[in-house]
Protein backbone atom coordinates (compact mmCIF):
# COMPACT_ATOMS: atom_id res chain seq x y z
CA UNK A 1 0.00 0.00 0.00
CA UNK A 2 1.56 3.57 -1.12
CA UNK A 3 0.14 6.05 0.37
CA UNK A 4 -0.73 8.83 -2.30
CA UNK A 5 -2.32 12.17 0.01
CA UNK A 6 -3.71 12.99 2.98
CA UNK A 7 -5.60 15.97 3.81
CA UNK A 8 -7.06 17.17 7.15
CA UNK A 9 -6.43 18.68 10.84
CA UNK A 10 -4.60 16.57 13.47
CA UNK A 11 -7.21 17.50 15.73
CA UNK A 12 -10.24 16.56 14.27
CA UNK A 13 -10.15 14.56 11.09
CA UNK A 14 -7.27 13.04 8.61
CA UNK A 15 -8.30 11.41 5.40
CA UNK A 16 -5.61 9.47 3.35
CA UNK A 17 -6.03 8.13 -0.07
CA UNK A 18 -3.77 4.83 -1.09
CA UNK A 19 -2.77 3.04 -3.96
CA UNK A 20 -2.58 -0.38 -4.34
CA UNK A 21 -1.94 -2.63 -7.01
CA UNK A 22 -3.01 -1.71 -10.70
CA UNK A 23 -3.43 1.51 -9.02
CA UNK A 24 -6.84 1.02 -7.42
CA UNK A 25 -7.13 3.06 -5.26
CA UNK A 26 -9.36 3.78 -1.70
CA UNK A 27 -9.74 6.30 1.07
CA UNK A 28 -9.50 5.64 4.86
CA UNK A 29 -10.08 8.08 7.62
CA UNK A 30 -8.87 8.53 11.35
CA UNK A 31 -10.77 11.00 14.07
CA UNK A 32 -10.92 12.06 16.93
CA UNK A 33 -14.04 14.08 18.62
CA UNK A 34 -13.50 17.01 19.98
CA UNK A 35 -12.93 17.97 23.00
CA UNK A 36 -12.87 14.23 24.15
CA UNK A 37 -9.23 13.51 24.02
CA UNK A 38 -7.60 10.43 21.69
CA UNK A 39 -7.00 8.29 24.45
CA UNK A 40 -10.59 8.55 25.33
CA UNK A 41 -11.67 7.81 21.89
CA UNK A 42 -10.30 7.18 18.81
CA UNK A 43 -12.02 6.27 15.19
CA UNK A 44 -10.92 4.65 12.26
CA UNK A 45 -13.15 4.50 9.11
CA UNK A 46 -11.68 2.05 6.72
CA UNK A 47 -12.93 1.10 2.99
CA UNK A 48 -14.23 -2.36 2.00
CA UNK A 49 -14.27 -2.05 -1.66
CA UNK A 50 -12.53 -0.22 -4.28
CA UNK A 51 -15.34 2.17 -5.85
CA UNK A 52 -18.92 1.04 -4.75
CA UNK A 53 -21.52 -0.41 -7.04
CA UNK A 54 -24.42 0.66 -5.04
CA UNK A 55 -24.19 3.96 -5.96
CA UNK A 56 -26.39 6.10 -3.50
CA UNK A 57 -28.16 9.51 -4.29
CA UNK A 58 -25.70 11.41 -2.00
CA UNK A 59 -22.86 9.53 -1.46
CA UNK A 60 -19.44 10.42 -3.50
CA UNK A 61 -18.22 6.34 -3.23
CA UNK A 62 -19.90 5.24 -5.92
CA UNK A 63 -18.75 4.17 -9.39
CA UNK A 64 -15.91 3.15 -10.96
CA UNK A 65 -16.10 0.03 -8.70
CA UNK A 66 -13.02 -2.82 -9.65
CA UNK A 67 -13.70 -5.34 -7.01
CA UNK A 68 -13.16 -5.88 -3.10
CA UNK A 69 -10.41 -5.35 -1.14
CA UNK A 70 -8.35 -8.53 0.46
CA UNK A 71 -8.32 -9.60 4.12
CA UNK A 72 -4.66 -8.38 3.70
CA UNK A 73 -5.65 -4.95 2.08
CA UNK A 74 -8.49 -4.44 4.72
CA UNK A 75 -5.72 -4.50 7.39
CA UNK A 76 -2.80 -2.59 5.84
CA UNK A 77 -5.18 0.55 6.22
CA UNK A 78 -5.60 0.03 9.87
CA UNK A 79 -2.08 -1.09 10.49
CA UNK A 80 -0.92 2.20 8.63
CA UNK A 81 -2.82 4.20 11.14
CA UNK A 82 -1.82 2.06 14.33
CA UNK A 83 1.75 1.44 13.76
CA UNK A 84 1.54 5.65 13.38
CA UNK A 85 0.93 5.91 16.71
CA UNK A 86 1.04 2.71 18.46
CA UNK A 87 4.21 1.10 17.01
CA UNK A 88 3.56 -2.23 19.17
CA UNK A 89 0.26 -2.67 17.81
CA UNK A 90 -0.89 -2.14 21.75
CA UNK A 91 -3.70 0.41 21.99
CA UNK A 92 -4.81 1.68 24.87
CA UNK A 93 -7.69 3.33 23.93
CA UNK A 94 -11.13 3.44 26.19
CA UNK A 95 -13.32 3.49 23.18
CA UNK A 96 -11.38 2.25 19.87
CA UNK A 97 -13.71 2.09 16.87
CA UNK A 98 -13.22 1.00 13.47
CA UNK A 99 -16.13 1.45 11.33
CA UNK A 100 -16.25 -0.24 7.92
CA UNK A 101 -17.98 2.29 6.24
CA UNK A 102 -15.77 4.71 4.23
CA UNK A 103 -15.95 3.40 0.54
CA UNK A 104 -18.32 0.35 -0.24
CA UNK A 105 -20.62 -1.82 1.12
CA UNK A 106 -18.94 -4.15 3.74
CA UNK A 107 -21.71 -6.64 3.51
CA UNK A 108 -20.33 -7.24 -0.31
CA UNK A 109 -16.62 -8.33 1.07
CA UNK A 110 -16.47 -11.51 3.06
CA UNK A 111 -12.82 -10.57 3.87
CA UNK A 112 -14.18 -8.03 6.08
CA UNK A 113 -15.27 -11.21 8.66
CA UNK A 114 -11.68 -12.14 8.49
CA UNK A 115 -10.43 -9.14 9.73
CA UNK A 116 -13.02 -9.18 12.52
CA UNK A 117 -12.19 -13.23 13.62
CA UNK A 118 -8.73 -12.35 13.44
CA UNK A 119 -8.45 -8.99 15.01
CA UNK A 120 -7.24 -9.54 18.70
CA UNK A 121 -4.66 -11.86 17.36
CA UNK A 122 -2.83 -9.20 15.83
CA UNK A 123 -3.48 -6.25 18.05
CA UNK A 124 -4.09 -5.18 22.03
CA UNK A 125 -6.78 -2.99 22.25
CA UNK A 126 -9.07 -4.37 24.74
CA UNK A 127 -11.02 -0.93 23.64
CA UNK A 128 -11.76 -2.50 20.47
CA UNK A 129 -15.34 -1.57 19.11
CA UNK A 130 -15.94 -2.76 15.78
CA UNK A 131 -18.93 -0.74 13.70
CA UNK A 132 -20.45 -2.48 10.62
CA UNK A 133 -23.13 0.21 8.58
CA UNK A 134 -24.67 -1.46 5.73
CA UNK A 135 -27.48 -0.88 3.46
CA UNK A 136 -28.43 -4.90 3.73
CA UNK A 137 -28.08 -5.74 -0.04
CA UNK A 138 -29.75 -8.64 -0.79
CA UNK A 139 -27.93 -11.78 -1.59
CA UNK A 140 -25.64 -11.25 1.54
CA UNK A 141 -27.44 -13.89 3.74
CA UNK A 142 -23.47 -15.78 4.25
CA UNK A 143 -22.08 -12.76 5.16
CA UNK A 144 -24.55 -11.50 8.00
CA UNK A 145 -24.92 -15.34 9.29
CA UNK A 146 -21.34 -15.38 10.23
CA UNK A 147 -21.28 -11.89 11.15
CA UNK A 148 -23.56 -12.49 14.21
CA UNK A 149 -21.71 -16.01 15.06
CA UNK A 150 -18.49 -13.96 15.28
CA UNK A 151 -20.37 -11.25 17.16
CA UNK A 152 -21.50 -14.06 19.69
CA UNK A 153 -18.86 -15.74 20.08
CA UNK A 154 -16.11 -12.56 19.92
CA UNK A 155 -17.99 -9.82 20.66
CA UNK A 156 -21.07 -9.84 22.70
CA UNK A 157 -22.26 -6.60 23.40
CA UNK A 158 -19.11 -4.45 22.16
CA UNK A 159 -20.33 -4.20 18.56
CA UNK A 160 -22.00 -1.53 16.72
CA UNK A 161 -24.43 -2.53 14.10
CA UNK A 162 -25.87 0.20 11.71
CA UNK A 163 -28.66 -0.57 9.01
CA UNK A 164 -28.96 2.86 6.36
CA UNK A 165 -32.17 3.03 5.42
CA UNK A 166 -32.85 6.69 5.55
CA UNK A 167 -36.33 6.55 4.88
CA UNK A 168 -39.06 4.92 5.69
CA UNK A 169 -41.07 5.45 2.14
CA UNK A 170 -40.23 2.38 0.53
CA UNK A 171 -40.54 4.20 -3.19
CA UNK A 172 -37.91 6.77 -1.96
CA UNK A 173 -35.57 4.52 -0.42
CA UNK A 174 -35.22 2.52 -3.89
CA UNK A 175 -34.45 5.58 -5.42
CA UNK A 176 -31.97 6.63 -2.66
CA UNK A 177 -30.36 3.32 -2.54
CA UNK A 178 -30.83 1.86 -6.33
CA UNK A 179 -29.85 -2.01 -5.46
CA UNK A 180 -32.03 -4.93 -4.46
CA UNK A 181 -32.06 -5.12 -0.56
CA UNK A 182 -33.66 -6.33 2.04
CA UNK A 183 -37.18 -5.18 3.57
CA UNK A 184 -38.18 -3.88 6.71
CA UNK A 185 -39.02 -7.44 8.18
CA UNK A 186 -36.00 -8.79 7.39
CA UNK A 187 -33.86 -6.05 8.92
CA UNK A 188 -36.06 -6.47 12.18
CA UNK A 189 -35.68 -9.83 12.09
CA UNK A 190 -32.19 -10.20 11.96
CA UNK A 191 -31.65 -7.20 14.16
CA UNK A 192 -33.58 -8.38 16.85
CA UNK A 193 -31.83 -11.55 16.60
CA UNK A 194 -28.51 -10.10 16.31
CA UNK A 195 -29.30 -7.68 19.44
CA UNK A 196 -29.14 -9.00 23.25
CA UNK A 197 -30.80 -7.27 26.14
CA UNK A 198 -28.82 -4.66 27.78
CA UNK A 199 -26.36 -4.66 25.32
CA UNK A 200 -26.15 -2.00 22.53
CA UNK A 201 -29.16 -1.30 20.20
CA UNK A 202 -29.22 -2.16 16.60
CA UNK A 203 -28.76 1.61 15.09
CA UNK A 204 -31.18 2.63 12.38
CA UNK A 205 -29.41 5.46 10.07
CA UNK A 206 -31.39 8.10 8.87
CA UNK A 207 -29.36 10.86 6.41
CA UNK A 208 -32.14 12.92 6.27
CA UNK A 209 -32.58 15.19 3.57
CA UNK A 210 -35.30 18.31 3.58
CA UNK A 211 -37.76 16.28 0.87
CA UNK A 212 -37.39 12.92 2.74
CA UNK A 213 -38.92 11.87 6.32
CA UNK A 214 -39.52 9.61 8.43
CA UNK A 215 -43.01 7.81 9.49
CA UNK A 216 -42.93 6.78 13.18
CA UNK A 217 -45.87 4.36 12.39
CA UNK A 218 -43.95 2.42 9.99
CA UNK A 219 -41.00 1.82 12.48
CA UNK A 220 -43.24 0.91 15.47
CA UNK A 221 -44.63 -1.54 12.75
CA UNK A 222 -41.29 -3.24 12.33
CA UNK A 223 -38.78 -1.91 14.72
CA UNK A 224 -39.46 -2.46 18.51
CA UNK A 225 -37.53 0.71 20.68
CA UNK A 226 -36.44 -1.94 22.77
CA UNK A 227 -34.06 -3.39 20.23
CA UNK A 228 -33.63 -0.35 18.07
CA UNK A 229 -32.42 3.26 18.01
CA UNK A 230 -33.01 5.90 15.63
CA UNK A 231 -30.03 8.07 14.58
CA UNK A 232 -30.83 11.24 12.30
CA UNK A 233 -27.81 12.91 10.32
CA UNK A 234 -27.66 15.72 7.56
CA UNK A 235 -27.25 14.82 4.34
CA UNK A 236 -23.87 15.97 3.96
CA UNK A 237 -22.54 18.03 0.67
CA UNK A 238 -21.50 15.90 -1.51
CA UNK A 239 -21.64 16.36 -5.22
CA UNK A 240 -24.18 13.39 -5.69
CA UNK A 241 -26.34 15.62 -2.98
CA UNK A 242 -26.24 18.65 -4.69
CA UNK A 243 -26.85 16.34 -8.54
CA UNK A 244 -29.87 14.91 -6.35
CA UNK A 245 -31.43 17.74 -5.03
CA UNK A 246 -30.53 16.82 -1.31
CA UNK A 247 -29.87 18.79 1.43
CA UNK A 248 -30.41 19.29 5.09
CA UNK A 249 -30.99 22.87 5.90
CA UNK A 250 -34.41 22.43 8.14
CA UNK A 251 -32.29 19.70 10.17
CA UNK A 252 -29.42 22.02 10.27
CA UNK A 253 -31.67 24.95 11.14
CA UNK A 254 -33.27 22.87 14.32
CA UNK A 255 -36.72 22.87 12.00
CA UNK A 256 -37.49 18.96 12.91
CA UNK A 257 -38.21 19.31 16.79
CA UNK A 258 -41.82 17.56 16.24
CA UNK A 259 -40.39 14.51 14.43
CA UNK A 260 -37.93 14.25 17.14
CA UNK A 261 -40.73 14.70 19.82
CA UNK A 262 -42.66 12.02 18.08
CA UNK A 263 -39.85 9.76 17.49
CA UNK A 264 -39.02 9.91 21.17
CA UNK A 265 -42.71 9.74 22.14
CA UNK A 266 -42.93 6.11 20.89
CA UNK A 267 -39.95 5.47 23.11
CA UNK A 268 -37.05 5.31 20.98
CA UNK A 269 -34.23 6.37 22.05
CA UNK A 270 -32.39 9.66 19.32
CA UNK A 271 -29.27 10.52 18.03
CA UNK A 272 -29.11 13.73 16.64
CA UNK A 273 -25.45 13.90 14.80
CA UNK A 274 -24.90 16.93 13.30
CA UNK A 275 -21.16 17.11 13.29
CA UNK A 276 -18.70 19.12 13.59
CA UNK A 277 -18.45 21.97 10.06
CA UNK A 278 -14.46 21.25 10.08
CA UNK A 279 -15.44 17.85 9.43
CA UNK A 280 -17.32 18.64 5.83
CA UNK A 281 -14.59 21.06 4.70
CA UNK A 282 -12.27 17.93 5.31
CA UNK A 283 -14.55 15.75 4.02
CA UNK A 284 -14.35 13.00 6.63
CA UNK A 285 -17.71 11.89 7.32
CA UNK A 286 -19.29 9.99 4.83
CA UNK A 287 -19.07 9.08 1.16
CA UNK A 288 -17.00 11.93 0.03
CA UNK A 289 -14.91 10.88 -2.60
CA UNK A 290 -11.69 13.94 -2.23
CA UNK A 291 -10.10 12.34 -4.90
CA UNK A 292 -12.88 13.35 -7.12
CA UNK A 293 -13.19 16.86 -6.11
CA UNK A 294 -8.93 17.09 -7.07
CA UNK A 295 -9.63 15.72 -10.35
CA UNK A 296 -12.70 17.86 -11.27
CA UNK A 297 -11.46 20.90 -9.45
CA UNK A 298 -15.35 21.77 -8.54
CA UNK A 299 -16.15 23.48 -5.53
CA UNK A 300 -19.15 22.79 -2.73
CA UNK A 301 -20.01 25.75 -0.43
CA UNK A 302 -19.07 24.67 2.84
CA UNK A 303 -17.11 21.20 1.89
CA UNK A 304 -14.43 19.79 0.69
CA UNK A 305 -12.05 22.95 1.70
CA UNK A 306 -8.62 21.25 2.35
CA UNK A 307 -6.46 20.75 -0.26
CA UNK A 308 -4.98 17.50 -0.42
CA UNK A 309 -1.09 17.05 0.46
CA UNK A 310 0.57 14.85 -1.63
CA UNK A 311 3.06 12.30 0.31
Amino acid sequence: MKILAKTGREDVATVYIAEFEDGKRVEFVESVQPPIPRGKKWVLIISSLFGCCVNCAFCDAGGNYRGKLSKQELLSQIDFLVKSRYPERKIPVEKFKIQFARMGEPALNMNVLDVLSEFHDIYEAPGFIPSISTIAPAGCDKFFENLLQIKKEIYKERFQLQFSIHTTDRNLRDSLIPVKKWDFKQISDYGQAFYEKNHRKITLNFALADNTDINPDVLMEFFPPKAFLIKITPVNPTYNAKKHALCSDMLLCGKRENLLSELKLSGYEVILSIGELEENQIGSNCGQYIENYEQEKQKLEKSYNYRLQPV
